[in-house]
């Protein structure tokens, strides 16, 4: 439950804000997407986590992509904040995918 794929003990939460770090260092060419063997830990880890510290991500991530926004040359750089709102709010039971594979962290093949 509280392990990861070498099945070593973890911290969720120590994993969780790895990995909106490493997406967040370079979001392009990556995408998150839901795991499906994801149970009601995350679940209850998800709440904790928006309630102490995803809702202010998620607000940071909106007023900078919005200041991004406002220059051309900004753009790609709002969008890319914009694309880290999902995952800085609900980061459990995610992973990070290439956008030109997103179904293999979900499929079964």
């Amino acid at each position: 439950m509280w392990r990861d794929r070498e099945r070593r003990t973890t911290i969720p939460f120590g994993i969780a804000a790895f990995r909106i770090g490493v997406y967040a260092l370079w979001p392009f060419g990556y995408t998150t997407v839901e795991r499906r063997d994801a149970g009601a830990a995350s679940c209850v880890g998800n709440v904790l986590w928006l309630v102490l510290a995803g809702w202010w991500l998620a607000i940071g991530h909106i007023v900078t992509g919005i200041a991004l926004c406002l220059t051309i040359i900004g753009i790609p750089l709002g969008i890319a904040n914009f694309k880290l709102i999902p995952v800085s709010l609900l980061p459990l039971g995610r992973d990070i995918v290439r956008t030109d594979q997103p179904f293999t962290a979900t499929s079964g093949w």
